[in-house]
Protein backbone atom coordinates (compact mmCIF):
# COMPACT_ATOMS: atom_id res chain seq x y z
CA UNK A 1 0.00 0.00 0.00
CA UNK A 2 1.16 3.36 -0.95
CA UNK A 3 2.05 5.59 2.32
CA UNK A 4 1.58 9.44 1.31
CA UNK A 5 3.21 11.62 4.32
CA UNK A 6 2.96 15.49 4.02
CA UNK A 7 5.81 17.07 2.66
CA UNK A 8 7.48 20.08 4.69
CA UNK A 9 7.01 23.34 2.46
CA UNK A 10 10.14 24.10 0.58
CA UNK A 11 12.23 26.66 2.37
CA UNK A 12 12.81 30.05 0.88
CA UNK A 13 16.07 31.34 0.00
CA UNK A 14 15.62 34.43 1.65
CA UNK A 15 12.92 34.84 4.85
CA UNK A 16 9.76 36.35 4.05
CA UNK A 17 8.55 36.80 7.50
CA UNK A 18 10.39 40.03 8.38
CA UNK A 19 9.62 42.11 10.93
CA UNK A 20 11.61 45.48 9.62
CA UNK A 21 13.03 46.98 6.13
CA UNK A 22 16.41 45.89 5.55
CA UNK A 23 17.87 48.29 3.33
CA UNK A 24 21.31 48.58 1.99
CA UNK A 25 22.82 51.77 0.76
CA UNK A 26 25.99 51.04 -2.69
CA UNK A 27 27.20 54.72 -2.26
CA UNK A 28 29.62 56.06 -5.03
CA UNK A 29 30.75 59.90 -6.02
CA UNK A 30 27.30 60.01 -9.11
CA UNK A 31 24.54 57.50 -7.04
CA UNK A 32 23.40 56.06 -4.82
CA UNK A 33 21.86 52.43 -5.00
CA UNK A 34 19.15 51.65 -2.40
CA UNK A 35 18.30 47.89 -1.98
CA UNK A 36 15.33 47.08 -0.22
CA UNK A 37 13.69 43.61 1.37
CA UNK A 38 10.58 44.46 2.37
CA UNK A 39 7.62 42.42 4.73
CA UNK A 40 5.35 40.86 2.38
CA UNK A 41 7.28 41.43 -0.74
CA UNK A 42 8.00 37.96 -0.97
CA UNK A 43 12.31 37.10 -1.93
CA UNK A 44 12.77 39.82 -4.45
CA UNK A 45 14.69 42.98 -3.62
CA UNK A 46 13.88 46.63 -4.81
CA UNK A 47 16.25 48.58 -5.96
CA UNK A 48 16.24 52.38 -6.51
CA UNK A 49 18.66 55.08 -7.16
CA UNK A 50 19.22 59.11 -6.16
CA UNK A 51 21.76 61.69 -6.99
CA UNK A 52 24.90 61.22 -4.71
CA UNK A 53 24.05 63.81 -2.23
CA UNK A 54 19.95 63.75 -2.19
CA UNK A 55 19.13 63.28 1.20
CA UNK A 56 15.92 64.35 0.49
CA UNK A 57 15.57 62.11 -2.23
CA UNK A 58 16.85 59.23 0.27
CA UNK A 59 13.95 60.64 3.04
CA UNK A 60 11.64 60.02 -0.04
CA UNK A 61 12.39 56.29 -0.87
CA UNK A 62 12.52 55.39 2.81
CA UNK A 63 8.86 57.31 3.22
CA UNK A 64 7.45 54.75 0.09
CA UNK A 65 8.78 51.99 1.15
CA UNK A 66 7.40 52.51 4.79
CA UNK A 67 4.06 53.31 2.50
CA UNK A 68 3.64 49.83 0.63
CA UNK A 69 4.72 47.99 3.71
CA UNK A 70 2.00 48.94 5.15
CA UNK A 71 -0.83 48.86 2.55
CA UNK A 72 0.51 45.22 2.11
CA UNK A 73 0.73 44.28 5.46
CA UNK A 74 -1.33 46.47 7.78
CA UNK A 75 1.41 46.98 10.48
CA UNK A 76 3.96 50.34 10.23
CA UNK A 77 7.93 48.79 10.62
CA UNK A 78 11.26 49.88 11.00
CA UNK A 79 14.14 50.43 8.90
CA UNK A 80 17.21 48.69 9.30
CA UNK A 81 20.10 50.61 7.00
CA UNK A 82 23.66 49.16 6.75
CA UNK A 83 26.55 50.70 4.19
CA UNK A 84 30.09 50.09 3.83
CA UNK A 85 33.18 51.81 5.26
CA UNK A 86 34.77 54.00 2.86
CA UNK A 87 35.13 57.42 1.25
CA UNK A 88 31.76 58.83 2.44
CA UNK A 89 33.05 58.19 6.24
CA UNK A 90 30.38 58.60 8.67
CA UNK A 91 28.48 61.74 8.16
CA UNK A 92 25.38 59.31 6.59
CA UNK A 93 25.22 56.93 9.40
CA UNK A 94 25.17 59.80 11.86
CA UNK A 95 22.25 61.46 9.32
CA UNK A 96 20.19 58.58 9.88
CA UNK A 97 20.47 58.08 13.65
CA UNK A 98 19.72 61.34 14.27
CA UNK A 99 16.45 60.34 12.67
CA UNK A 100 15.79 57.12 14.76
CA UNK A 101 17.01 55.04 12.08
CA UNK A 102 18.84 51.77 12.87
CA UNK A 103 22.28 51.63 11.01
CA UNK A 104 25.06 49.70 10.78
CA UNK A 105 28.40 50.52 8.49
CA UNK A 106 30.20 46.93 7.89
CA UNK A 107 33.71 46.24 7.25
CA UNK A 108 33.63 45.41 3.57
CA UNK A 109 36.32 42.96 3.49
CA UNK A 110 34.67 40.66 6.54
CA UNK A 111 31.95 39.73 4.02
CA UNK A 112 32.37 36.53 2.68
CA UNK A 113 32.70 36.33 -1.25
CA UNK A 114 33.08 34.30 -3.50
CA UNK A 115 37.03 32.54 -3.93
CA UNK A 116 36.77 31.95 -7.67
CA UNK A 117 39.43 33.95 -10.14
CA UNK A 118 37.15 35.70 -11.63
CA UNK A 119 33.74 36.36 -9.70
CA UNK A 120 31.12 38.69 -10.86
CA UNK A 121 31.27 42.31 -9.28
CA UNK A 122 28.40 44.90 -10.03
CA UNK A 123 26.66 47.45 -7.70
CA UNK A 124 23.53 45.21 -7.52
CA UNK A 125 25.47 42.08 -6.50
CA UNK A 126 27.26 43.96 -3.77
CA UNK A 127 23.83 46.02 -2.58
CA UNK A 128 22.30 42.34 -2.50
CA UNK A 129 24.78 40.97 -0.47
CA UNK A 130 24.87 43.96 2.09
CA UNK A 131 21.42 42.86 2.89
CA UNK A 132 21.86 39.50 3.53
CA UNK A 133 24.75 40.31 5.48
CA UNK A 134 22.89 42.35 7.57
CA UNK A 135 19.80 40.13 7.56
CA UNK A 136 22.37 37.41 8.94
CA UNK A 137 23.83 39.51 11.41
CA UNK A 138 20.43 40.31 12.68
CA UNK A 139 19.29 37.17 12.87
CA UNK A 140 22.40 36.58 15.40
CA UNK A 141 24.98 34.42 13.29
CA UNK A 142 28.38 34.42 14.70
CA UNK A 143 30.83 35.91 12.26
CA UNK A 144 29.25 36.52 9.37
CA UNK A 145 30.39 40.06 8.84
CA UNK A 146 32.11 42.52 10.86
CA UNK A 147 30.07 46.08 11.78
CA UNK A 148 32.45 48.64 12.33
CA UNK A 149 31.86 51.54 15.55
CA UNK A 150 31.53 54.65 14.37
CA UNK A 151 33.59 57.45 16.14
CA UNK A 152 32.14 60.29 17.82
CA UNK A 153 32.58 63.50 15.65
CA UNK A 154 34.82 64.65 18.18
CA UNK A 155 37.29 61.58 18.20
CA UNK A 156 37.18 62.26 14.60
CA UNK A 157 38.18 65.33 14.58
CA UNK A 158 41.00 64.42 17.66
CA UNK A 159 43.01 62.38 15.53
CA UNK A 160 43.34 64.45 12.49
CA UNK A 161 45.95 66.62 14.43
CA UNK A 162 48.64 63.67 14.00
CA UNK A 163 47.34 63.03 10.65
CA UNK A 164 47.78 66.20 9.10
CA UNK A 165 51.14 66.54 10.84
CA UNK A 166 52.54 62.91 9.01
CA UNK A 167 51.36 64.29 5.68
CA UNK A 168 53.14 67.52 6.05
CA UNK A 169 56.06 66.10 7.44
CA UNK A 170 55.99 63.77 3.84
CA UNK A 171 55.56 66.88 2.20
CA UNK A 172 58.65 68.34 3.70
CA UNK A 173 61.15 65.72 2.67
CA UNK A 174 59.69 65.96 -0.51
CA UNK A 175 60.65 69.75 -0.86
CA UNK A 176 63.84 69.25 0.87
CA UNK A 177 65.10 66.62 -1.58
CA UNK A 178 63.65 68.34 -4.92
CA UNK A 179 66.00 71.07 -3.76
CA UNK A 180 69.02 68.85 -3.20
CA UNK A 181 68.37 67.29 -6.35
CA UNK A 182 68.37 70.39 -8.37
CA UNK A 183 71.38 71.45 -6.88
CA UNK A 184 72.78 68.26 -7.23
CA UNK A 185 73.03 67.94 -10.68
CA UNK A 186 74.66 71.44 -10.96
CA UNK A 187 77.27 69.69 -8.72
CA UNK A 188 76.02 71.38 -5.08
CA UNK A 189 75.92 68.70 -2.90
CA UNK A 190 76.46 70.68 0.98
CA UNK A 191 73.37 72.86 0.77
CA UNK A 192 70.99 72.19 3.96
CA UNK A 193 67.34 73.39 2.92
CA UNK A 194 66.47 73.26 6.81
CA UNK A 195 69.19 75.59 8.36
CA UNK A 196 68.30 78.72 9.06
CA UNK A 197 70.69 80.81 7.28
CA UNK A 198 68.81 78.92 3.46
CA UNK A 199 68.67 82.55 1.70
CA UNK A 200 72.21 83.87 2.19
CA UNK A 201 73.67 79.98 1.56
CA UNK A 202 72.13 80.03 -1.69
CA UNK A 203 73.30 83.57 -3.05
CA UNK A 204 76.83 82.42 -2.30
CA UNK A 205 76.46 78.90 -4.39
CA UNK A 206 78.83 78.10 -7.30
CA UNK A 207 78.03 75.16 -9.53
CA UNK A 208 80.85 72.44 -9.41
CA UNK A 209 82.74 74.31 -12.79
CA UNK A 210 82.63 77.60 -10.60
CA UNK A 211 79.88 79.99 -12.39
CA UNK A 212 77.27 81.38 -10.26
CA UNK A 213 74.13 79.61 -10.35
CA UNK A 214 71.24 80.33 -13.09
CA UNK A 215 69.06 82.63 -13.15
CA UNK A 216 66.08 80.48 -13.61
CA UNK A 217 67.33 77.35 -11.47
CA UNK A 218 68.00 80.24 -8.61
CA UNK A 219 64.02 81.54 -9.03
CA UNK A 220 62.90 77.59 -9.00
CA UNK A 221 64.72 77.01 -6.06
CA UNK A 222 63.65 80.16 -4.58
CA UNK A 223 59.91 79.34 -4.95
CA UNK A 224 60.49 75.80 -3.35
CA UNK A 225 61.92 77.52 -0.25
CA UNK A 226 59.16 79.25 -0.18
CA UNK A 227 56.67 76.22 -0.07
CA UNK A 228 59.16 74.77 2.63
CA UNK A 229 59.00 77.54 4.83
CA UNK A 230 55.00 77.44 4.75
CA UNK A 231 55.30 73.98 5.16
CA UNK A 232 57.81 74.20 8.49
CA UNK A 233 55.30 76.91 9.56
CA UNK A 234 52.23 74.59 9.68
CA UNK A 235 54.08 71.81 11.09
CA UNK A 236 54.27 74.18 14.29
CA UNK A 237 51.08 75.60 14.16
CA UNK A 238 50.03 71.45 14.33
CA UNK A 239 52.48 70.55 16.80
CA UNK A 240 51.02 73.16 19.02
CA UNK A 241 47.61 72.22 19.04
CA UNK A 242 49.04 68.68 19.48
CA UNK A 243 50.68 69.58 22.77
CA UNK A 244 47.83 71.63 23.69
CA UNK A 245 45.93 68.35 23.38
CA UNK A 246 48.18 66.48 25.23
CA UNK A 247 48.46 69.42 27.86
CA UNK A 248 47.71 67.73 32.19
CA UNK A 249 43.85 68.04 32.69
CA UNK A 250 42.64 70.48 35.31
CA UNK A 251 40.30 68.21 36.76
CA UNK A 252 41.03 65.90 38.71
CA UNK A 253 41.37 62.26 36.48
CA UNK A 254 44.90 63.05 34.16
CA UNK A 255 44.52 63.34 30.65
CA UNK A 256 45.47 60.06 28.96
CA UNK A 257 47.75 61.79 26.14
CA UNK A 258 49.72 63.53 29.55
CA UNK A 259 49.99 59.94 31.13
CA UNK A 260 51.62 58.19 28.08
CA UNK A 261 54.06 61.06 27.62
CA UNK A 262 55.07 60.73 31.22
CA UNK A 263 56.68 57.52 30.20
CA UNK A 264 60.19 57.29 29.05
CA UNK A 265 61.09 56.85 25.44
CA UNK A 266 57.70 58.49 24.44
CA UNK A 267 57.24 61.84 23.00
CA UNK A 268 54.34 63.44 22.34
CA UNK A 269 53.99 62.61 18.67
CA UNK A 270 53.73 58.76 20.24
CA UNK A 271 51.62 59.91 22.88
CA UNK A 272 49.29 61.75 20.44
CA UNK A 273 48.83 58.78 17.93
CA UNK A 274 48.60 55.84 20.66
CA UNK A 275 46.28 58.44 22.17
CA UNK A 276 43.90 59.42 19.26
CA UNK A 277 44.01 56.26 17.15
CA UNK A 278 43.07 53.93 19.80
CA UNK A 279 43.31 54.07 23.06
CA UNK A 280 40.47 55.96 23.14
CA UNK A 281 38.08 53.30 22.58
CA UNK A 282 36.96 50.73 25.11
CA UNK A 283 38.31 47.41 24.89
CA UNK A 284 36.52 44.19 26.64
CA UNK A 285 39.79 42.29 26.56
CA UNK A 286 43.73 42.32 25.58
CA UNK A 287 43.13 40.25 22.12
CA UNK A 288 40.42 43.05 21.27
CA UNK A 289 43.47 45.44 21.94
CA UNK A 290 45.53 43.79 19.93
CA UNK A 291 43.22 42.87 17.05
CA UNK A 292 42.49 46.44 16.29
CA UNK A 293 45.79 47.12 15.81
CA UNK A 294 46.81 44.25 13.49
CA UNK A 295 49.14 42.68 16.32
CA UNK A 296 47.06 39.55 17.08
CA UNK A 297 48.25 36.48 15.36
CA UNK A 298 46.89 34.56 12.54
CA UNK A 299 46.85 30.94 12.70
CA UNK A 300 46.35 28.44 10.11
CA UNK A 301 44.85 25.06 11.26
CA UNK A 302 43.59 21.99 9.31
CA UNK A 303 43.66 18.66 9.94
CA UNK A 304 47.66 17.87 10.77
CA UNK A 305 48.78 20.82 9.25
CA UNK A 306 49.48 23.62 11.95
CA UNK A 307 51.25 26.75 11.46
CA UNK A 308 51.39 30.79 12.40
CA UNK A 309 51.28 33.19 9.71
CA UNK A 310 52.18 36.45 11.36
CA UNK A 311 49.94 39.24 12.60
CA UNK A 312 46.58 39.76 10.62
CA UNK A 313 47.36 43.32 9.65
CA UNK A 314 43.97 44.01 9.66
CA UNK A 315 43.64 46.58 12.39
CA UNK A 316 44.77 50.26 11.94
CA UNK A 317 47.68 50.72 9.84
CA UNK A 318 48.63 53.89 11.83
CA UNK A 319 48.53 52.52 15.07
CA UNK A 320 50.67 49.66 13.93
CA UNK A 321 53.60 51.28 12.44
CA UNK A 322 53.61 53.31 15.60
CA UNK A 323 53.73 50.76 17.81
CA UNK A 324 56.50 48.87 16.08
CA UNK A 325 58.47 52.02 16.11
CA UNK A 326 57.89 52.43 19.36
CA UNK A 327 59.16 48.91 20.51
CA UNK A 328 62.71 49.66 19.06
CA UNK A 329 62.77 52.82 21.35
CA UNK A 330 61.67 50.76 24.12
CA UNK A 331 64.16 48.42 24.55
CA UNK A 332 66.65 51.44 24.00
CA UNK A 333 65.20 53.87 26.63
CA UNK A 334 63.13 51.34 28.78
CA UNK A 335 65.99 48.43 30.09
CA UNK A 336 64.81 47.80 33.30
CA UNK A 337 61.61 47.13 32.06
CA UNK A 338 60.41 43.82 32.94
CA UNK A 339 58.76 43.81 28.47
CA UNK A 340 62.75 44.85 27.37
CA UNK A 341 64.24 41.59 29.48
CA UNK A 342 61.84 39.40 28.12
CA UNK A 343 62.57 40.69 24.77
CA UNK A 344 66.56 40.24 25.62
CA UNK A 345 66.17 36.85 27.01
CA UNK A 346 64.02 35.12 23.78
CA UNK A 347 66.65 36.76 21.69
CA UNK A 348 69.61 35.51 23.46
CA UNK A 349 67.61 32.06 23.34
CA UNK A 350 66.91 32.29 19.56
CA UNK A 351 70.58 33.29 18.58
CA UNK A 352 69.93 36.86 17.59
CA UNK A 353 67.90 35.75 14.24
CA UNK A 354 64.64 36.74 15.21
CA UNK A 355 64.55 40.10 16.40
CA UNK A 356 62.35 41.06 13.83
CA UNK A 357 59.25 38.61 14.94
CA UNK A 358 60.17 39.44 18.51
CA UNK A 359 59.67 43.40 18.00
CA UNK A 360 56.40 42.77 16.54
CA UNK A 361 55.67 40.37 19.22
CA UNK A 362 56.91 43.15 21.91
CA UNK A 363 54.66 45.95 20.21
CA UNK A 364 51.33 43.75 20.99
CA UNK A 365 52.72 43.54 25.00
CA UNK A 366 53.29 47.17 24.79
CA UNK A 367 49.79 48.15 23.64
CA UNK A 368 48.20 46.02 26.14
CA UNK A 369 50.50 47.43 28.69
CA UNK A 370 49.39 50.72 27.79
CA UNK A 371 45.83 50.05 27.31
CA UNK A 372 46.02 49.11 30.85
CA UNK A 373 48.22 51.94 31.87
CA UNK A 374 45.46 54.81 30.68
CA UNK A 375 42.50 52.83 31.67
CA UNK A 376 43.37 51.58 35.38
CA UNK A 377 46.88 53.08 35.94
CA UNK A 378 48.72 49.82 35.92
CA UNK A 379 52.65 50.58 35.51
CA UNK A 380 53.98 48.10 33.92
CA UNK A 381 56.82 46.69 35.45
CA UNK A 382 60.00 48.32 35.78
CA UNK A 383 59.25 50.88 33.62
CA UNK A 384 60.61 54.53 34.54
CA UNK A 385 58.53 57.30 34.68
CA UNK A 386 59.71 61.03 33.87
CA UNK A 387 59.17 63.84 35.63
CA UNK A 388 55.73 65.88 35.04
Amino acid sequence: MQIVTDRPQAPTAIRTDLGAIFVSLELSRSTWLITSLSPGGGEKMSKHTVRSGDVAGLWARFSQLKDKVQVRTGHVVPIIVIQEAGLDGFWIHRLLQDERVESHVVDPASIATSRRRRRAKTDKIDGEALVRALLAYKRGEPRVCAMVRAPTPQEEDRRRICRERKTLTAERVEHVNRIKGLLFAQGISDYEPLLRKRRERLEELRTGDGRPLPEHLKAQIGRELDRLELTLQQIKSVEAERDAMLSPSDEGTPAPGAMLKNLKGIGPEFAGVLWSEGLFRSFSNRRQVAAYAGLAPTPWRSGSVAHEQGVSKAGNPRLRTTMIQLAWLWVRHQPRSILTLWFHQRVQLNGGRVRKVLIVALARKLLIAFCKYVTAGVVLEGAEITAA
